[in-house]
C-alpha cells in the first residue's frame, strides 16, 4: 500500500517512520511518500527515515516531493501533521492571549482559534486535492486543532477520521503502573479532542472489570503529578482529566505561570533545532531520545493500528478516535466531533456505546462544543463579528471586552493567513 504524509518534514516524522518500521506486520506500507513545502527539511528527514527503514529490514521505498498531487496520486491514505505558520505562529497564539488575562495555548482558547482558521481552510483545499486524485483514499487527521479539523473534513463529505495521542499515552502509563501489557488495557474514554476523561480502566476489553479505583488509590500521587493537579481533585473526581483540563481547572494558575516562563513555543523550537542536527547526522538510524519531549509519544503505534483498520481490517479492534457523534453522546448535536473508543474497520469508525455521562463533563463538552462550531463557521466564512462571537463563547474567555480585544488581536496576528481579513 502507498502512505502518503503531509508535513512530511516535521520533526515528528521519525516517530511516524519508526512505527511503520517496527509494526511492519500489521501495516506494510509499500510506499511512503514524505511531502513538504520545506525541500530541505524533507531531505533531511527523508535520509533519516530511509536509514530507519534500513537498520529494520523494511524494503518499503521512500520517496519525497514537494508537489501535493503527486504525492497524493494513488494514495491508500493520507496522514495530515501540518503546522500553517510554522512556530513562529504557535509562539504568538501562546503570547498575545495572555495580555487579556487568558491562557495562551495553541489548542484552546484564542490561540486555538487562530489556529483553527489559519488551518481549516489549507487542510480543506489538500483534502479536495487527495478526492480528485483517490476518492477512496483515507485521510487520518493528526493536525491541531484535530477536533475542528475533523469536523470540517467529515462536514465536507471527506473519508476523514481524526486522531490524538492522548489516550494511548495513557493506556501505556497505566498499563505500566499496573504490570499488564498495554493490549489488556482498555479506556472507558470519553470526550472532545483535548477536553477528555478516562472515567473507567477495564482490564480485557470494553466488558472487563474497571479498576480505576485501585489505580487511583495505589498510583494517584503519580497521576497527579503527571497532570499537574492535586491529588485531592482527582479523589474528587473520580477520573482521570487529559492534561488539557488543566487549563480549565486551574486556569488562572496557569496563567500566572505563562506569564513568566518562557512559552511552551519557545522550547519546542529550541528541541527542533536540536532534533534537525542530530537527524543530519549520516550515522543516526533510529529515533533519538529527545524526539520522546517534543510531543506526539506513541503516535506511530496509534497511527499505525488506525490506518491498518481503515485499510486491511487489521490492527487492534477498538481505538479511540475522533468521528462523528451520531448519538453517541445524546447531549451533543450529531454531527459534533467527539473523541471516544470505536470499533474501527474498513468501512470507518463507529462509536462504542458511553454510559450516562456526569453533568460535570457533559456541561463543558456541551459549551466547547458549541464553541466549536462558532470556530469552524468563522474559519470557513471569515468575519471579525464571526470571530467574536466564538470567543464569546469559549468557556475560557467568556467577557465581552476580553472577546473584544482578543479578536483584534488574533486578527491583527494572523492577516497573513486570513483571507478575509
Amino acid at each position: 500500500m502507498k502512505l502518503t504524509v503531509v508535513g512530511g518534514g516535521s520533526t515528528y516524522t521519525p516517530e511516524l517512520v519508526d512505527g511503520f518500521a517496527r509494526l511492519r506486520d500489521t501495516l506494510p506500507v509499500r510506499e511512503l511518500v514524505l511531502t513538504d513545502p520545506a525541500a530541505d527539511r524533507l531531505d533531511l528527514i527523508a535520509a533519516l527515515a530511509r536509514r530507519i527503514f534500513t537498520r529494520q529490514a523494511h524494503d518499503g521505498t521512500i520517496t519525497t516531493t514537494t508537489d501535493l498531487d503527486a504525492a497524493v496520486d494513488g494514495a491508500d491514505a493520507v496522514l495530515l501533521q501540518l503546522r500553517v505558520g510554522g512556530q513562529a505562529a504557535r509562539q504568538q497564539d501562546e503570547t498575545w492571549p495572555l495580555e487579556c488575562g487568558c491562557v495562551g495555548q495553541e489548542t484552546t482558547g484564542a490561540g486555538g482559534l487562530a489556529k483553527a482558521l489559519r488551518t481549516v481552510p489549507v487542510v480543506l483545499g489538500i483534502a479536495d486535492r487527495v478526492r480528485r486524485a483517490n476518492p477512496g483514499a483515507w485521510i487520518i487527521d493528526f493536525t491541531n486543532p484535530v477536533g475542528i479539523v475533523t469536523r470540517a473534513l467529515l462536514q465536507e463529505g471527506h473519508r476523514a477520521v481524526g486522531l490524538c495521542n492522548v489516550a494511548i499515552g495513557f493506556q501505556r502509563k497505566f498499563a505500566a503502573m499496573l504490570g499488564v501489557p498495554p493490549a489488556d488495557v482498555h479506556l472507558d474514554h470519553v470526550g472532545l479532542n483535548h477536553l477528555t476523561w478516562e472515567t473507567g480502566v477495564r482490564l480485557g476489553g470494553p466488558a472487563g472489570k474497571d479498576v480505576l479505583p485501585e489505580l487511583l488509590s495505589g498510583h494517584g500521587e503519580a497521576v497527579a503529578a503527571d497532570l499537574r493537579l492535586p491529588r485531592a481533585l482527582l479523589d474528587r473526581l473520580g477520573v482521570v482529566p487529559s492534561y488539557y483540563l488543566r487549563y480549565f481547572y486551574a486556569h488562572d494558575e496557569v496563567v500566572r505561570e505563562q506569564r513568566t516562563k518562557p512559552s511552551r513555543a519557545a522550547e519546542v523550537a529550541e528541541m527542533e533545532r536540536q532534533l534537525l542536527a542530530l537527524y543530519a547526522d549520516p550515522a543516526l538510524d533510529g529515533k533519538p531520545e529527545l524526539l520522546a519531549s517534543r510531543g506526539g509519544a506513541h503516535y506511530s503505534e496509534a497511527a499505525v493500528d488506525l490506518a491498518a483498520a481503515l485499510l486491511n481490517g487489521a490492527g487492534a479492534p477498538h481505538q479511540v478516535v475522533n468521528t462523528r457523534n451520531d448519538g453517541t453522546l445524546p447531549f451533543l448535536p450529531d454531527d459534533a466531533v467527539i473523541e471516544v473508543q470505536a470499533a474501527v474497520t474498513r468501512e470507518g469508525a463507529a462509536p462504542l456505546p458511553v454510559p450516562s455521562v456526569d453533568p460535570l463533563y457533559a456541561g463543558l463538552m456541551a459549551q466547547v462544543t458549541a464553541y466549536e462550531d462558532l470556530a469552524l463557521t468563522a474559519a470557513l466564512r471569515g468575519g471579525r463579528e464571526r470571530v467574536f462571537k466564538a470567543l464569546l463563547a469559549h468557556p475560557l474567555i467568556g467577557q465581552y471586552a476580553a472577546a473584544d480585544r482578543l479578536t483584534d488581536q488574533l486578527i491583527a496576528h494572523n492577516r497573513e493567513h486570513l483571507t478575509w481579513a
